[in-house]
């Protein structure tokens, strides 16, 4: 619980479709890189490429995405002391991502948060998800 309220992030892994391969709620205070570790585990991303954005440019991240066999294109933070190539027209398709968050905001349910109980607020975004497989 925050001073505002009840705060909620959903962090998710897509396909190159749009459509959703993992998805798991946190806290609102969690980062989002310390939760791309357990995302990667439950998802085999070996000859993929990993997108993200730069909040997941940390170099241990960017170790894990290489050993598990998958490249990664993330782009640098401005203030990086070695910033790295990023192919731009790649990563274009991180849009996806998005447009899926966007989809399961459509169900005001989900984006007003109308569950006030952590146990079932889960549940509806994983029952959200079924039509956007289906779209």
């Amino acid at each position: 619980m925050t001073r505002g309220g009840r705060n909620t992030k959903i962090h998710a892994i897509v396909d190159g479709l749009g459509n959703p391969l993992y998805v798991q709620l946190t806290g609102g205070q969690v980062s989002d890189v310390s939760m791309a570790y357990e995302l990667l585990e439950h998802v085999d991303v070996s000859g993929s490429v990993v997108m993200a954005d730069r909040a997941y440019g940390a170099a241990d991240f960017r170790i894990k995405i290489e050993k598990s066999g998958a490249t990664y294109c993330i782009p640098p933070k401005s203030n990086t002391a070695e910033p790295w190539d990023v192919d731009w027209w790649q990563y274009k398709e991180r849009s996806r991502v998005e447009c899926f968050f966007q989809k399961i905001k459509n169900y005001r349910r989900i984006a007003t948060r109308y569950e006030k109980l952590a146990a079932r607020f889960p549940g509806f975004v994983h029952l959200v998800c079924i039509p956007v497989w289906l779209m």
